[in-house]
């Protein structure tokens, strides 16, 4: 009988990516670097354990959203009091921070606890093509 083998914090190596967003789909692009950042990909995944890898995302503000998004599309919050709504549209969202609507779509897919936070610590965005993460030598990630 073969026992299942279950990885420790040293038995596995985190890779650094590189991402270029421009172009790409919102939602598509978000949902396989939720998988990275996972480790799914990985032979050992295991759901309860951070073994995925780094991920650097350059080019954040020319993503692109499908249909009328871009003016329709509203990021909301609330202060819990009454009239306390806060509307703002992707637009206006991407003008004010262009790498928010990566950083929110990617956190909306992974899961809510402290993993899931460790996980999103390893996600780096950038709206620009510059990144300060050279000297990790990051490889380029193909979607």
């Amino acid at each position: 009988m073969q026992k299942t083998t279950i990885l420790k914090d040293g038995d596995f190596e985190k890779n650094w990516y590189l991402v270029d967003a421009s172009g790409k789909t919102l939602g598509r692009l978000a949902t396989r670097i939720a998988t990275v950042l996972r480790g799914k990909h990985k032979p050992g995944y295991s759901p309860h354990m951070d073994i995925g890898d780094f991920i650097v995302v350059v080019n954040a503000s020319k993503i692109h959203v499908t249909g009328n998004k871009r003016e329709d599309k509203q990021y909301w919050s609330h202060s819990g009091y009454p009239g306390g709504l806060k509307l703002i549209s992707f637009k206006d969202k991407m003008e004010k921070d262009p790498t928010f609507a990566v950083k929110n779509a990617v956190k909306g897919m992974l899961p809510r606890n402290k993993l899931g936070r460790r996980l999103l610590k390893k996600l780096k965005v950038y709206g620009g093509t510059e990144h300060p993460h050279k000297a990790q030598q990051p490889e380029i990630l193909e979607f």
